[in-house]
């Protein structure tokens, strides 16, 4: 019997079903690192999950709109966000499908990495991502540059991890555009055997010119 590829919505319903809770409920370092210093505005939150990013922004006075395909992963931001009286927009998206409308003063994109992704797919959004940038905003991707140096067999078929280089060769800036970080930063990382390790994420702040 032939195994049927699930569509992107189901995999990451099932994904976020699996357990109560999946991330730490934490911002994204590389997020918080990059965006501390900017003056709130209006953001819009890519591949959001279960909320952390888009609740840490509001809590320091941006208006956001978190966007997600998963449902489940939402209503926890959801919920969370209300328990902290905090008024967050959520929008389900399939972002290879649709898009939210508008411009955002910052537009993040925080380890858009999929093992179910299409051709050009993260590549496609991440212009789109750009193209809903105000003027004077800023974009902000974050991504694995590769897998934790403890992986030796890495499985097959996942997601690619593209360099700073292919992501902005992808995302085709123009001249109105300035490259304010592109960085590779390593971390502590450690097996779930305990095997301890490193690995390496990419961060890339663009501005977009006013």
């Amino acid at each position: 019997m032939t195994e049927t590829t699930p569509t992107a919505e189901q995999f990451w319903e099932d994904f976020y079903r699996d357990r109560e809770q999946i991330w730490t409920g934490n911002p994204n370092p590389l997020l918080v690192r990059e965006v501390s210093e900017l003056t709130p505005g209006t953001a819009l939150d890519l591949g959001c999950g279960e909320g952390a990013d888009a609740l840490w922004l509001a809590e320091r006075g941006w208006q956001v709109t978190g966007v997600d395909i998963s449902t489940t992963a939402m209503a926890r931001g959801e919920q969370r966000a209300a328990q902290a009286g905090l008024t967050i927009t959520w929008a389900r998206h399939d972002l290879q499908d649709s898009f939210p409308a508008g411009t955002f003063d910052l537009v993040s994109a925080q380890f858009l990495h999929s093992p179910v992704e299409r051709p050009d797919e993260r590549s496609s959004i991440l212009r789109r991502a750009a193209s809903a940038v105000a003027p004077g905003g800023v974009l902000v991707i974050g991504g694995h540059h590769g897998w934790p140096s403890w992986v030796t067999d890495p499985p097959h078929g996942h997601a690619s991890f593209p360099t700073i280089e292919q992501v902005l060769d992808q995302l085709a800036l123009g001249p109105e555009w300035q490259v304010e970080t592109a960085e590779l930063v390593y971390s502590p990382s450690t097996s779930p055997d305990g095997v301890a390790g490193e690995r390496a994420d990419s961060v890339l702040r663009v501005r977009r010119g006013r």
